[in-house]
């Protein structure tokens, strides 16, 4: 017997729908990105990693893809809200904004300064309260938007070996359900998308060992791996009119972990 391959849904109420996400040229964000456009949308993403970016951009694009990519350091809130305004007047005001970008670093509490602990919380949290804040007018003056930020299992397993990261992750919740409350009453769904242990090229070369995989395979109640493509999948969702009813909540797409 072998593997079918999966049959996955379409969502043709994406197709021209401008759609801005943050950390897109590599890992998780690649997949989104390429998945977003796939359905038609306008795509808008930044990352640091410019070359990987432009290719992703270019390639797309060459496709019939409508992708619109930018260098953008995250933690400088003022250059990165431009750069968002910029986006938006050549594709249009979001309509989605997944704010996926993230580091997960190890790093030992001993060795953690206040500027260190300060700097995990701006790639991890503070980003998206201000692309949020960014958007949001041009949401409320439509009456509909869908916004997608990205948590994480780490904290819900009690995992060490990155505090800060953790703090900001377990924030993020807090986060959407004052904004989903804030938003909701002008039709704008605010919810977290919460990933498991996903096999990117980041994961599988940094950490995912014997051990590792031993681990995955006696907490996960499916087998096989969470991949990049599962997590695309629950985007695409959310930011669907078939969610049109889900805000406030978490997203898990653990294998079923946590």
């Amino acid at each position: 017997m072998t593997d079918k391959l999966p049959l996955y849904a379409r969502y043709p109420g994406l197709a021209g729908k401008p759609v801005f996400i943050s950390g897109g040229a590599t890992g998780i964000g690649e997949t989104i990105v390429r998945a977003f456009a796939a359905e038609g949308a306008k795509v808008g993403f930044v990352d640091l990693a410019e070359a990987e970016g432009k290719n992703l951009a270019e390639e797309l694009n060459a496709s019939g893809g409508e992708v619109t990519f930018r260098t953008a350091d995250i933690t400088d809130i003022g250059t990165y809200q431009k750069i968002i305004r910029d986006i938006e007047e050549i594709q249009g005001s979001a309509a989605v904004l997944i704010n996926n970008a993230a580091n997960d670093t190890r790093h030992d509490w001993r060795e953690v300064t206040p500027d260190y602990f300060d700097q995990r919380i701006a790639v991890n949290l503070r980003h998206m309260f201000f692309a949020i804040q960014a958007v949001a007018p041009a949401m409320i003056e439509a009456g509909r938007g869908s916004i997608i930020n990205f948590g994480s299992v780490g904290w819900m397993m009690a995992s060490g070996g990155y505090p800060g990261y953790a703090s900001a992750k377990s924030a993020v919740h807090g986060l959407t359900r004052s904004f989903a409350r804030d938003l909701g009453k002008h039709g704008i769904r605010v919810n977290t998308l919460v990933p498991g242990w996903v096999m990117t090229k980041r994961q599988l070369d940094l950490w995912v060992d014997d051990a590792a995989n031993e681990l995955i395979d006696r907490s996960q109640c499916l087998a096989g791996r969470v991949l990049p493509e599962d997590i695309a999948r629950m985007a695409l969702f959310l930011a669907s009119d078939d969610s049109r009813m889900c805000s406030a909540q978490n997203f898990i797409v653990d294998g079923g972990w946590v």
